[in-house]
């Protein structure tokens, strides 16, 4: 299993990754409302102001504090 760190010593697998995006655009802050609802956000900031949205092909949505190009930078690594 290949793994990608989003930061402050969270690891996710990289394999299952579907998008990587900028959690300011509408859309994005619905779709992170609707899945707060579901119970499926994991929230990796560690109280950090949150700087990129992994979406899972599971259909969870995971924050975290590191941007998206130095997110996409470790998953192409």
């Amino acid at each position: 299993m290949a793994v990608v760190n989003i930061g402050f010593g969270n690891f996710i697998n990289k394999e299952r990754i579907v998008a990587i995006v900028n959690p300011s655009s509408t859309p994005i802050k619905r779709l992170r409302e609707q899945l707060e609802k579901e119970g499926k956000v994991i929230d990796a900031t560690q109280g950090r102001k949150t700087r990129s949205i992994i979406i899972m092909d599971s259909g969870h949505v995971i924050l975290s504090g590191i941007a998206v190009m130095t997110i996409a930078e470790r998953v192409n690594e």
